[in-house]
C-alpha cells in the first residue's frame, strides 16, 4: 500500500501539470501521439543518464554531493535537450507554447524514470521523500527543459541567423535551475515550495504571450497569403512585380520549371491558408482534421520541390515566408 502512495506522489504531480499544459492550448498544437512519444523519449534519456552519470562519477573520482551538483545536471540537462533540438530541426516546434510543453513533456518523461528507479531502489524512504521527489524534483525536470526549449525558440525566432548558439543561453538557465535545485541552500521542501509557486506563473505568462503571438501572426500572414493568392489568379499577375519577377527567370530556368515554380507559388500558399484556417477553428473548439484534398497538394507540392531543385526554391524564397512558424504549419497538415 506505501509503495502505491509513493509512486502516485511521485508520479501524479508531473503527470497532472503535464495534462493541464496540453488542455490550456487553445489552439491544439501538439498530436497527443506526439505527447506520449516525447514523454518516451524523455524516459529512455532518463535510462541513458544512468550509465553515463555512473561512468562519470569513476571518471572523476568526486563526492557524490558535488557530482550531483556541478556535472549531473550537464548530463541529465543535455540530453533532454537533445530531444528538444531534434524537435526543432524537423519543424516539429513552432511557438512558445509548444515549446513548453514538448519541453515538459521531456522533463516529465525523464521524472517518471527517475522516481521508478528510487522507487524499486529505496522502497522504505519516508512519504515526505517522496513528496519532494514529487512536487519537487520531478517539476524541476519538467521546468529546467521547458524553459531551454522556451528560450532557445525565442531566440530562434528573433535571430535565425545565429544557428545553435541561440540554444547556448537556454542550456545555461537549464543547467543553473538543476544544479541550483541540488544544491539545497534551503530545506527539501522549501526548495519544493519555490518550484511550485514560480512555475505555474511562469507557464501562464508564456501561455499568455504565444497565444496572443498566434493570433497576431494568423491574421496578418493569413492577409498576406490571401492576397497572393488573389494576385495570382488576377488578370493582372503578369504586369505585378511577381509576374514580370517570374518572366525575368524564363532566362536562367526553362519553360516548364518556370510554370512548376508558380505552381509552387500557389500550392505553397494555399496550403498556408488551409494551415491557419484549421488553427483558427481549433480556437473555437472544433477539431478538423486536414483531409484527403489537403494530403494530395502536400504530395503535389513534393513533387514540384523535386521539379523546380534547390536553385529555383531560392529563386523564389523572396515570396515564400520561411520562418519556423511557417515551416511548421505544413508539418502540421501532414498530421
Amino acid at each position: 500500500m506505501d509503495l502505491a502512495i509513493y509512486a502516485l506522489v511521485g508520479l501524479l504531480p508531473v503527470s497532472c501539470l503535464l495534462a493541464a499544459l496540453v488542455y490550456l492550448d487553445s489552439y491544439k498544437l501538439i498530436p497527443m501521439r506526439w505527447t506520449l512519444g516525447v514523454i518516451a523519449l524523455g524516459f529512455i534519456a532518463a535510462i541513458l543518464s544512468y550509465p553515463i552519470n555512473v561512468a562519470g562519477l569513476e571518471l572523476l573520482q568526486i563526492d557524490f554531493g558535488l557530482f550531483s551538483r556541478y556535472v549531473a545536471p550537464i548530463t541529465e540537462e543535455g540530453l533532454k535537450a537533445l530531444i528538444v533540438i531534434f524537435l526543432m530541426r524537423n519543424n516539429r516546434i513552432g511557438f512558445l507554447v509548444d515549446a513548453a510543453i514538448y519541453g515538459f513533456a521531456v522533463g516529465a518523461g525523464f521524472a517518471i524514470f527517475e522516481n521508478l528507479f528510487y522507487l524499486q531502489a529505496a522502497p522504505h524512504t519516508v512519504l515526505g521523500t517522496w513528496i519532494v521527489r514529487g512536487f519537487g524534483t520531478a517539476m524541476m525536470h519538467g521546468a529546467a527543459t521547458a524553459i531551454f526549449a522556451i528560450v532557445s525558440q525565442a531566440l530562434m525566432g528573433q535571430y535565425p541567423n545565429r544557428g545553435l548558439f541561440n540554444l547556448v543561453p537556454g542550456f545555461i538557465v537549464a543547467i543553473t535551475i538543476h544544479s541550483v535545485f541540488n544544491h539545497f541552500f534551503v530545506a527539501p521542501i522549501i526548495n519544493t515550495l519555490i518550484v511550485l509557486v514560480s512555475l505555474p506563473p511562469l507557464l501562464a505568462i508564456v501561455f499568455q504571450q504565444s497565444e496572443k503571438s498566434i493570433s497576431e501572426w494568423l491574421g496578418m500572414s493569413f492577409d498576406a497569403d490571401a492576397e497572393l493568392i488573389e494576385l495570382i489568379n488576377s488578370g493582372d499577375f503578369t504586369t505585378s512585380k511577381i509576374g514580370m519577377y517570374l518572366q525575368s527567370l524564363t532566362v536562367k530556368f526553362e519553360g516548364p520549371v518556370v510554370v512548376d515554380m508558380l505552381c509552387y507559388l500557389r500550392l505553397h500558399k494555399e496550403l498556408a491558408m488551409r494551415a491557419k484556417g484549421l488553427l483558427m477553428l481549433r480556437e473555437q473548439g472544433f477539431m478538423d482534421k486536414p483531409g484527403e484534398e489537403t494530403k494530395a497538394k502536400l504530395e503535389e507540392l513534393k513533387f514540384l520541390v523535386s521539379s523546380i531543385g534547390p536553385t529555383g526554391l531560392l529563386a523564389l524564397k523572396p515570396f515564400l515566408r520561411m520562418s519556423r512558424k511557417d515551416l511548421w504549419q505544413f508539418y502540421m497538415l501532414s498530421n
